[in-house]
């Protein structure tokens, strides 16, 4: 009668209760840090200097690095000369436009006082149309002495272009630090040919670390940035170090049905490395008179969510409304269900409407 095939089933029951519904959402992810840059040069080309490593601490515009500058410093050398070839061009065109406008200025009073005596019967026509073309000739050299002076300049300004140029990529094989931070890879030795946009150094921002972590999409519908959660790092599993919510991304991965949330530190960098795991407890608002019962109640029958009640001694399936369920094991239940009902949390053998049942503390002691 009592362990025998025709015994009662063992259950343990418990009671719906009512009361403050403490919540928090659980997540696994990985310490990143929220600014980090990778350095590449721009060009292929072989290492000349890898002044940084692992650990060390950089200030932005600090040189990182160098590439082999091969000709670079020939063809800025020979920019320079050029420059110079240039701006003496331009000495020699200022020279001959101040020589034309000299010669302009002659012919032109010239030509006056010809006029002048030609109006006078002094001189011919001949001889004063000889004047006009002289004073039509210094005006044509003036202007041909403008427009070489122009072309001269233009040539300097292009000149300076092409420095401009060669210096930028002379700049360009340095790899220097956009910011103050701490390099975390050095992934290149001098003598080690690179191909342009491969890693050579990676620099992060140490204020910057949080942990990125991925939230099934039926929980993080409640997340939003300032609340506060507790960090536990891979490698410190007995401490507890509080965070708080500082970005929710707002794409979720179609595959998998999580969405991204990232929980920055309290209390600054964390002694960790990157890429290390952290479990992340962020906590939700409580839930004011929340009626709840053990999650493991909670059955799924006939595609419907529902409870088995303990009523007048007999088994009985109840549909229900779920809200939500804690990580301690407890579940908000919205309808379906009142103070006073008992519900079965654990049995011996799958239940069904009318099984004989025996209730219980505990199924292994019986």
């Amino acid at each position: 009668m009592t362990q025998g095939p025709l015994a009662p089933v063992k259950i343990t029951v418990d009671k719906a209760h009512t009361g403050n519904l403490s919540r928090g959402v659980f997540g696994v992810g990985t310490l990143k840090a929220r600014y980090s840059y990778n350095l590449a040069p721009t060009v292929t080309g072989r290492v000349k200097k890898v002044l940084v490593d692992q650990g060390d601490q950089v200030v932005a515009g600090q040189v990182l690095a160098e590439m082999d500058p091969v000709d670079l410093d020939e063809k800025l050398a020979g920019s320079q000369r050029v420059i110079e070839k240039a701006a003496n061009s331009i000495l020699a065109s200022e020279a001959q436009l101040s020589e034309a406008q000299s010669r302009l200025n002659t012919f032109s009073a010239m030509f006056t006082r010809y006029q002048e005596l030609h109006a006078r019967g002094f001189i011919s026509q001949e001889m004063l149309d000889t004047k006009q073309h002289e004073k039509n000739a210094a005006i044509a050299a003036l202007s041909a002495a403008s427009a070489n002076l122009a072309a001269a300049r233009e040539e300097h300004a292009k000149d300076q272009a092409d420095m401009r140029g060669v210096g930028k990529l002379h700049t360009q094989t340095k790899l220097f630090s956009p910011i103050n931070g701490v390099v975390v890879a050095r992934l290149v030795e001098p003598g080690s040919t690179i191909a342009s946009g491969q890693v050579a150094l990676q620099v992060i921002d140490p204020a910057s670390l949080w942990v990125e972590t991925r939230i099934t999409q039926k929980q993080a519908g409640q997340i939003r940035v300032g609340q506060e959660a507790e960090i536990v790092l891979r490698s410190q599993p007995q401490s507890q170090i509080a965070g708080k919510v500082a970005r929710v991304d707002m794409i979720s991965d179609t595959v998998t049905e999580e969405r991204i949330v990232n929980v920055s530190f309290a209390a600054g960098r964390p002694e960790a490395s990157i890429g290390e795991y952290a479990e992340v407890t962020i906590k939700l608002p409580d839930l004011n008179n929340a009626r709840t019962i053990p999650s493991a109640a909670v059955k799924r029958v006939d595609k419907r969510d529902g409870v088995w009640v303990l009523q007048n001694k007999e088994v009985q399936f109840r549909p229900v409304k779920t809200g939500t369920a804690t990580m301690d094991g407890r579940t908000q239940i919205l309808d379906g269900l009142g103070d006073d009902d008992t519900v079965i949390v654990y049995s011996q053998q799958p239940l069904r409407p009318g099984l004989n049942v025996r209730v219980v503390s505990d199924l292994a002691r019986g």
